[in-house]
């Protein structure tokens, strides 16, 4: 587990009772708003819905759109710091609350975040290793991008594209043109496609003092563009583990980051590791710390964003998680509950719709034993009614 050895200058830790406001109210701000409550700090949210997932667990709420000022200001004067759960906020948003206390991760790390031209600029000056891209902003550099990368290639939206949304595939040049019109706002990003052998992903987090932890990387899959399963530690060479953890540690460090970060990549048919995004928030990947570590990702985000210490983002076991996504999965949860071993986290949504992330199950093996396919196909149980495929989306 890489650690960094640079220091900065940090405040004071938050002392308990004090209030951590979160923006948006999905299940990720519910999981940390009871990861706050745990380490003895009240939740309070900003949220449009007052039946959301994080407000059904949080001390307090405020009700407001993102981009309402009277709202952003009476909530910035009601907590001691403040963080958020998902990126498609305003970064401008994050400025105003940031004139009335601290913000962690910051609005600057969330512009780079929140739009794929931005983030691949940065990644790119910092060295990390990406999939070759090109930006599109006109159709001379759209054909410029189809020159370069070659068919097939993917198109996507710089903002707003999550879950295998806001993007198409180009196979050949007769597509082009309907590919660019059909996604909007322009610019776009232009992506090679990567003959990968999986996808991982890293949560790492970075303290106030410059202090950075790196769980184990998990290996990913996809279902319709939607992550399906994440088995951790992902079955791949020590190597390449460490070589994930320092390249997520290197990405923390360059953004300064406070508060935790999610960091997917390819891994080619090579061995080589490829970047693919960064998000600067508690990942639905990482939700497999939550039943298999000591201190969990929203834990390890918490304590980040108050000040205080980090532990080592040790694992005590390993895991498997399976998103639960929509009525099908749903209507299982019968079965999920009368089936030894799996542990269930549901989020409190009120309707089950095609597509909609409705809770997960996490599934322990003992520490160094996580099963292969078969094995752990067995341990899914009612879950394991189809095979699992990744979407090779990008």
């Amino acid at each position: 587990m890489p650690a960094s050895s640079s220091r900065s200058p940090s405040a004071a830790p938050l002392a308990p009772n004090a209030v951590i406001g979160i923006v948006g109210g999905g299940q990720l701000g519910r999981m940390s708003a009871v990861a706050a409550a745990k380490l003895g700090f009240r939740a309070h949210i900003l949220t449009q819905d007052p039946h959301g997932p994080a407000a059904q667990v949080a001390h307090q709420v405020t009700l407001g759109a993102y981009d309402d000022h009277k709202a952003l200001d009476a909530f910035a004067r009601a907590v001691d710091v403040i963080t958020f759960e998902f990126e498609n906020i305003s970064a401008d948003a994050l400025d105003c609350l940031a004139q009335h206390c601290p913000v962690r991760p910051s609005g600057a790390i969330l512009r780079i975040s929140q739009d794929r031209l931005a983030e691949k600029t940065f990644l790119s000056d910092a060295d990390i290793p990406l999939a070759p891209w090109m930006a599109v902003t006109d159709h001379a550099s759209l054909h410029a991008a189809a020159e370069t990368l070659g068919f097939p290639f993917i198109l996507k939206t710089t903002r707003n594209g999550y879950d295998g949304k806001g993007q198409a595939r180009v196979y050949e040049a007769s597509q082009m043109e309907e590919a660019f019109a059909s996604l909007a706002p322009h610019p776009l990003v232009a992506e090679g496609m990567v003959d990968f052998a999986c996808e991982i992903s890293v949560m790492v987090v970075r303290g106030t003092d410059g202090t950075t932890r790196c769980f184990a990387p998990g290996l990913n899959y996809h279902r319709d563009g939607i992550l399906d399963l994440t088995l951790a530690p992902a079955p791949v060479q020590e190597e390449t583990a460490q070589q994930a953890q320092a390249l997520a540690t290197a990405i923390a460090e360059k953004l300064d980051l406070i508060g935790i970060l999610g960091v997917e990549m390819f891994i080619d048919r090579t061995g080589t590791l490829l970047v693919n995004e960064i998000a600067p928030r508690p990942h639905n990947s990482g939700h497999w710390t939550m039943d298999a570590c000591p201190a969990d990702q929203f834990d390890m985000h918490i304590r980040a964003v108050a000040g205080l210490p980090l532990p080592p983002a040790l694992r005590h076991s390993d895991a498997a998680m399976k998103n639960l996504v929509g009525p099908d999965d749903m209507a299982l949860w019968p079965d999920i509950l009368a089936t030894p071993g799996h542990i269930p986290h549901l989020y409190g949504k009120a309707e089950a719709r095609a597509g909609r992330k409705m809770g997960h199950v996490n599934i322990l093996f003992p520490y160094g034993s996580l099963p292969g396919a078969l094995g752990v196909q067995d341990a899914l149980g009612p879950l394991a009614d189809k095979p699992e495929t990744v979407d090779n989306d990008q």
